[in-house]
């Protein structure tokens, strides 16, 4: 009951939340960049990536996880409105958990779906499916650290632009060992495992890119779990 509760309050508010506002281009854009690809007549094999993993997987879906990852939580910690939720007796694991879930939940449906929608009109059904289970895997990996952000820090969109861009990016095209800690290749090699395609192309193995999510999830809700504990009514940690 109390984590129903808590979940429709989180819900309630992350959509009463302009910044929710910005998550409908994204996926819009997604869509649209694949219709255009499909109605120009090209080989798939031309314009796939460039739509599906570097617009899909490199923009949409971070940027919406970490539009929802931070807002969750980290947006009532910071006006203060979780001082009357941290004052009551809910363990802190349960907080930290049920806005997990939420995040995860929100940022698959907005990213998925789009993914479903693009992988048909770039190929197959089969590729939309292995697209969406590629983006529930991302959700999962950057909601756990979004969240995780969002209550080490008073600056986690800042801290989020500097991940994504620096490292998901940058360091990612700039050394090939990176590609072993990018949650985006982690997103990129399921849905290539799943869909069994040429069309996306992955760089690391099917079984280490779901083990490294689940490490990755664990260990940031954990974390976030800890430094929640540690939060004083104040809005300082310990």
């Amino acid at each position: 009951m109390v984590v129903r509760v808590l979940a429709k309050i989180t819900l309630r508010g992350l959509l009463g939340r302009r910044r929710f506002l910005l998550l409908f281009p994204l996926p819009v854009l997604l869509v649209v960049a694949a219709i255009i690809g499909r109605a120009s007549g090209a080989d798939p094999a031309k314009w796939a990536d460039p739509v599906l993993t570097q617009i899909g997987f490199g923009v949409v879906l971070p940027l919406i996880a970490m539009i929802v990852g931070t807002g969750v939580l980290g947006s009532e910690l910071e006006d203060g409105s979780a001082v009357t939720l941290l004052t009551t007796p809910v363990p802190r694991g349960t907080i930290v958990l049920t806005k997990l879930g939420v995040a995860i939940g929100v940022t698959t449906l907005a990213t998925a779906v789009p993914m479903f929608v693009a992988g048909i009109l770039v190929d197959s059904v089969r590729l939309g499916i292995g697209l969406a289970v590629g983006a529930f895997v991302g959700s999962v990996a950057y909601s756990a650290l979004f969240v995780a952000l969002s209550v080490i820090s008073r600056r986690p969109v800042l801290i989020a632009i500097g991940y994504l861009v620096l490292w998901e990016t940058t360091l990612a095209n700039l050394l090939d060992g990176v590609r072993w800690l990018s949650i985006r290749q982690f997103a990129v090699t399921t849905s290539d495992w799943v869909a069994s395609t040429d069309l996306v192309t992955s760089r690391l193995p099917a079984v280490y890119a779901v083990l490294a999510t689940i490490v990755l999830a664990t260990a940031a809700a954990t974390l976030a779990i800890d430094r929640l504990s540690a939060f004083s009514v104040r809005g300082e940690t310990g």
